[in-house]
């Protein structure tokens, strides 16, 4: 099943929003559309991230959002932040999320990036079964303070 990956536009933003409200995501609670125009208003402006959206015949089936980052540090090399990872519940297994995934892959390749990295929840195993299965391994520890 191959899917037409593109980058998101404002107009795609109830259909993020959708995927964003399923059980394995969260779980229902999303912003509304006002909220969400307002910060991906503001994303448009950071230099280097973007939203993705993945489509099937006309309606959107997944989105990932990528961050490419400069760095001081690994001689001035940037890396990629892969965050927001979400397919469409009807549509996973299909292959979906590896085309996502190697879509974002090449973009950090293409940017010169020497790192791709990305975070999951501890208790989403089926997940990381699927990034590893894309060449992703566990590196270290992700910390999380909540605020």
């Amino acid at each position: 099943m191959e899917v037409e990956i593109r980058e998101a536009t404002a107009h795609d933003l109830p259909g993020i929003l959708e995927l964003y409200a399923q059980p394995d995501m969260d779980n229902g609670k999303v912003l509304s559309i006002e909220q969400a125009e307002a910060i991906f208003r503001r994303m448009t402006s950071y230099p280097n991230y973007k939203v993705y959206v993945a489509m099937l015949e006309g309606t959107i089936v997944g989105t990932f959002a990528l961050a490419i980052m400069d760095n001081l540090a690994h001689m001035g090399s940037p890396s990629g932040l892969i965050e927001d990872v979400v397919v469409k519940s009807a549509y996973q297994g299909k292959g979906i999320g590896k085309q996502m995934m190697r879509y974002a892959i090449d973009c950090c390749r293409k940017h010169g990036c020497y790192k791709a990295v990305l975070s999951s929840n501890l208790k989403r195993e089926k997940a990381h079964k699927f990034y590893e299965s894309l060449g992703f391994r566990i590196h270290g520890y992700s910390f999380l303070l909540e605020l």
